[in-house]
């Protein structure tokens, strides 16, 4: 198996050459049973092998405080590397991970912020401006004439 399989993809593995040796005699039943114990037992091997706590998964520890990475209203600090990011996304994405696993990596709340607020509110005025987000039809009081 090469470096890049998975955890289950391991654990399947195991599990079919386990069930293709003549002398086991698995029911259809005992295949799912044997795969999740495979599977736990893998997993557990694995995260030992790399240092981890057999009960615990990797923790990773913020570059600084969840406070003190939204307190500029100009910039969001990033908890990988405490640099401060108007946008987070790319620097995300340059370190391969998305914004659910941002999140989920350092327990923070689906609200958390991706882009900084005063970079958002320039965006906001911008697409507002362009007439974004209005209906067919409707015209704003901006785009109106003054003899209108």
């Amino acid at each position: 198996m090469t470096a890049n399989t998975t955890d289950i993809e391991r654990a399947a593995g195991i599990t079919i050459a386990w069930l293709s040796n003549p002398g086991n005699r698995a029911t259809v039943e005992d295949v799912s049973v044997v795969l999740r114990s495979t599977y736990g037992s893998l997993s557990r091997l694995v995260n030992v092998a790399v240092g981890g706590d057999p009960t615990s998964a990797t923790r990773h520890v913020p570059a600084v405080s969840i406070r003190k990475s939204l307190e500029s209203r100009d910039h969001i600090i990033s908890l990988l590397d405490g640099k401060p990011y108007k946008m987070l996304r790319t620097h995300l994405r340059n370190n391969g991970l998305t914004p659910e696993e941002y999140r989920a990596r350092f327990n923070l709340q689906r609200d958390y912020p991706m882009v900084s607020a005063s970079y958002s509110e320039a965006r906001r005025a911008i697409a507002m401006k362009i007439g974004l987000g209005r209906r067919e039809g409707t015209r704003s009081k901006m785009s109106t004439e003054p003899g209108e």
